[in-house]
């Protein structure tokens, strides 16, 4: 409701116009079947900002006068679904297969980098994080780099501060008592934890040229958003910021397959891996 109405169905002219400016900002394609998810979405800030329909809200943006509302939009359309050891298995295979022969290999340096490059509100990273912590690597020069192209949510990152009904998805108890101390009825990762990890904004579609060089890139459920130019410039510039013989996990559902010949494909079971020669 705004000043009592319901806000006016979104026009197709002001949708296309709305979606052509969020792929302009952030990269991210929305077809008309998401025009639902648009309206869902923004319809929040419309009545936050006194806005009383999509079409004012567009004459705003044409006029530049939108103010923070350009990087609400972007933010709102953003994608921040995740939890701590999400789908467990490239964790797994991290554990398992990847680490063990890449700590044999800098024992003597004794440091490891790698890079959420999704990072969201900070579990995936902070997953990495107690997942080295667990394999002993307490002592390790540990780099973490977590990115997001919203600020508000890499704040919430930065605080490690999670509600009961976050802690209880995905992660193990014994980790919930290792590594979080209660905080009011939240709970917060104990300072060694947060350290491990740095967090800053970054947009996919920048250069990657002062990224790295990273030994494990997860960059995973992002690749789906953007048409396949972009894929195949930011597969291009992921690439460019590993190491010889580092690895790149997307999702379950993202290849390179006919977007980069310069990965090679390793399957640890399940989970698949990319690896740059």
């Amino acid at each position: 409701m705004i000043a009592g109405k319901l806000t006016p169905p979104i026009r197709l002219e002001d949708f296309h116009f709305l979606t052509d400016y969020i792929r302009r900002e952030s990269g991210i394609n929305l077809d008309d079947e998401k025009q639902y998810l648009v309206e869902a979405r923004l319809v929040p800030i419309l009545q936050a900002s006194h806005i009383e329909s999509f079409d004012l809200l567009c004459a705003k943006l044409r006029s530049g006068n939108g103010g923070p509302l350009q990087q609400q939009i972007v933010e709102a359309m953003t994608t921040h679904e995740t939890l701590f050891f999400r789908d467990s298995a490239p964790f797994d295979a991290l554990k398992t297969h990847i680490l063990p022969p890449l700590i044999e290999q800098r024992r003597s340096l004794k440091k490891l980098t790698f890079w959420s490059a999704a990072a969201s509100s900070g579990q995936e990273a902070y997953s990495l994080a107690m997942l080295l912590l667990e394999m002993g690597l307490g002592d390790w020069n540990i780099k973490i780099l977590g990115t997001d192209l919203s600020e508000k949510i890499l704040d919430k990152a930065r605080e490690g501060r999670y509600l009961q009904i976050e802690v209880n998805r995905g992660l193990p108890a014994s980790y919930l008592v290792k590594y979080f101390e209660r905080c009011g009825f939240d709970w917060q990762l104990r300072e060694r934890v947060r350290k491990m990890v740095h967090f800053e904004k970054f947009d996919l579609r920048q250069s990657m040229r002062t990224k790295g060089p990273f030994d494990v890139i997860f960059c995973r459920n992002v690749l789906i958003y953007f048409d396949i130019e972009t894929k195949k410039k930011i597969l291009t510039e992921l690439r460019g910021t590993l190491f010889s013989g580092g690895y790149l996990c997307l999702g379950g559902t993202e290849s390179t397959l006919n977007l980069n010949d310069q990965f090679k494909r390793v399957a640890f079971g399940r989970p698949v891996f990319y690896q740059a020669p």
